[in-house]
């Protein structure tokens, strides 16, 4: 049996949390927890900010363990990525259905559009105008 966690080729069985220095401020806290629920990271701040102002010490104590107990995203784990898949994982993370909804409906227009291509390429039409693109040259 493989371990998918181990090994940098294979895709993790679940989600983590864990914290994303690259992508955060201070200890990545804000920026692990906003990728693992698929929010915004400057929500996530403003939020934390709002907590810790109205909860002092609850928040400080949280963040601090958080700090302390979560390992490191590893590099690896997603490997290089640029704005619009980073965009699309968080869209999948935050409303899944949603975004399986738009896919199906971008495959569906697709395979419409290929459908009418086909219809034209076997027509004779295409071949009448393609006798008239030969006759202009």
């Amino acid at each position: 049996m493989t371990d998918y966690g181990s090994s940098p080729n294979h895709a993790p069985r679940g989600r983590r949390l864990y914290q994303d220095r690259d992508g955060g401020v201070i200890f990545g806290v804000c920026a692990g927890i906003a990728d693992y629920f698929g929010f915004d990271v400057l929500v996530t701040r403003i939020l934390a900010a709002l907590s810790l102002f109205f909860f002092t010490f609850p928040t400080f104590v949280a963040y601090i363990v958080l700090a302390f107990l979560l390992p490191k995203k590893p590099r690896a784990l997603y490997g290089p990525v640029d704005e619009e898949v980073e965009a699309l994982r968080r869209q999948v993370r935050s409303s899944p259905h949603a975004t399986l909804d738009a896919v199906k409906h971008r495959f569906r227009d697709i395979e419409s559009r290929i459908q009418q291509m086909e219809k034209y390429l076997t027509s004779s039409r295409f071949k009448l105008d393609r006798e008239f693109e030969s006759l202009k040259d």
